[in-house]
């Protein structure tokens, strides 16, 4: 198995997921061990030395100025977790927790936050036993970063709180037992390193970048589909018109397209028609799929730098300096959350469109709701409402939580970022998006039968092909809901964009991108 160094490795998100999922082994290296440790001994030397340091020996936020005995030090650790528990509603998902005690480990190695070793090492056990502590979703502002989440994430350290544990939710204490462990006792500093950071923020981050990849992937193929279904015109793909215009995402989904159609008999056969100009959710596919594209290359930058930083409070760089700072503050993470959410709400924006045009009728041989018989059937009509739904149930979710600000801690922490609300948006809206693409998958594929016995090319034959072997062609009205779960599951799956890869290969042809290769690997 593959092995990440925590605290030396360059973290991105697929290797944090790949950690997540069992795949790549993190593991703490001598040097890394030795760092850590004399971090630790650092606040040692403070704490013995009876210096003044924020959250050492003195309370938290507001309570700066408050100083704490020497031996109070260690129960003053304890104390915040249990204080800023406080979260609300239901758990995140156990893999965004998980993802959560990546992070954290990632940064903690890093050798700035006085945590002990044996934490570190019992925060691996969690992660490599699968127990995974419960978070609920609701109570982070991110201004000192993620402080309800991660109090709750950490609880299970003083054995407080629950985990996720063998398919069920049970007292960490239980389980502790069970392996015969004892709860750790956390050290100065210690509760306050392990509360302070963004890593809430982060682990939605992380799974937004892979998932908006995977979507936008998605995005690329259906619309080719339904391109291809409306007797749309490949000329707005053409390198030469963006080559004039070379945003990166623009010219990176135009190459796709046209790659994906070149030399279809669907296309030739009607290149020589009199329509002139398609409509928009058709015509500028590069430009709206594209500047998604643009905006998911500056997100991914950020969500990156983010997860190989140090995001605690204070930083621990000798006995002699400290700093107290504000590297936790969620603002450089919650604008591009907010931004990345309007990026895939576009994307839902133009599918929905072309779902809508699929159904008008006014392409040549494609009937009227895509089906023959309609009047005593419906046809794919009431799909539209549904489209129509979800984006603009995005487009409410659009509204930037960045934008709000609501002073905490009796004004110590008077500027917030909100980017915990931002996280949660953005997989929301990534969700509804990747069910208006599993109704466009439908409609595009019902367009494309209409134009049998002409064949497209073979990477578009082959998804066809693997559509049609799992959701028929439709003449009659119908339950679609069987449908629509095995749509939404090839777009989850990802199966869609593996087919056209290995399409690709076999057929020695170009496909995403045509090689441009900063969108495919991360």
């Amino acid at each position: 198995m593959n092995t990440f160094k925590y605290g030396k490795d360059t973290m991105t998100s697929s290797l944090a997921l790949a950690i997540g999922h069992g795949k790549v082994k993190g593991i703490l290296i001598d040097a890394t061990r030795q760092e850590i440790n004399q971090s630790t001994a650092y606040v040692q030397e403070i704490v013995d030395a009876g210096k003044v340091v924020y959250g050492i020996n003195t309370g938290f936020g507001p309570l700066c100025t408050t100083l704490i005995d020497t031996y109070d030090t260690r129960k003053l650790q304890e104390n915040i977790l249990k204080s800023h528990a406080v979260g609300v509603g239901e758990p995140i998902d156990k893999e965004l927790s998980k993802l959560m005690l990546i992070l954290k480990v990632h940064a903690l190695a890093k050798g700035f936050s006085g945590v002990q070793l044996s934490t570190l090492e019992r925060i691996i056990w969690h992660i490599e036993h699968d127990v995974i502590p419960v978070v609920p979703k609701q109570g982070s502002v991110g201004a000192s970063g993620d402080l309800a989440p991660l109090s709750h994430l950490f609880l299970p350290l003083i054995g407080l709180g629950k985990v996720f544990f063998e398919g069920e939710v049970v007292d960490v204490s239980s389980v502790l037992e069970s392996f015969g462990i004892a709860p750790i006792t956390l050290g100065a500093k210690e509760g306050l390193a392990l509360i302070n950071g963004t890593q809430f923020m982060a682990a939605h981050g992380v799974r937004a970048v892979v998932d908006m990849n995977r979507l936008m992937n998605n995005a690329d193929l259906i619309a080719t589909l339904m391109l291809e279904g409306l007797n749309g015109s490949i000329k707005p793909f053409y390198p030469e018109l963006h080559q004039l215009r070379p945003y990166k995402g623009n010219t990176y989904v135009a190459s796709t397209i046209y790659n994906l159609l070149k030399g279809s008999d669907i296309l030739e056969s009607h290149k020589n028609c009199t329509r002139v100009q398609d409509p928009y959710s058709l015509r500028c596919i590069p430009q709206i799929h594209g500047a998604s594209r643009n905006a998911w290359l500056h997100f991914k930058e950020i969500v990156e730098t983010e997860i190989n930083s140090v995001t605690d409070n204070p930083v621990i760089v000798n006995s002699q300096l400290t700093i107290s700072g504000g590297n936790f503050h969620g603002q450089p993470l919650a604008l591009p959350l907010d931004y990345a959410t309007l990026a895939v709400s576009e994307l839902g924006n133009v599918s929905d469109r072309r779902v809508y045009l699929s159904l008008e009728g006014q392409t040549n041989g494609v009937p009227r709701l895509l089906m023959k018989a309609t009047g005593l059937n419906s046809g794919f009509m009431i799909l539209q409402y549904t489209t129509a739904a979800l984006a603009s149930e995005n487009k409410g979710l659009c509204f930037p939580a960045s934008a709000d600000s609501i002073p905490t801690s009796m004004g110590q922490e008077d500027h917030v970022s909100m980017g915990s609300i931002s996280g949660r948006k953005l997989l929301q809206v990534i969700d509804n998006v990747e069910k208006i693409l599993s109704i466009e998958l439908l409609c595009a594929s019902q367009a494309k039968d209409y134009h049998y016995p002409l064949q497209s090319t073979p990477i578009i034959e082959a998804i066809h092909q693997h559509i049609r072997k799992h959701i028929p062609h439709i003449e009659e009205d119908q339950s679609m809901q069987e449908l629509l779960d095995v749509a939404l599951q090839m777009i989850k799956s990802g199966t869609l964009i593996d087919i056209a890869k290995d399409a690709a290969t076999s057929h020695n042809v170009g496909v995403f991108g045509n090689g441009v290769e900063y969108f495919e690997h991360f």
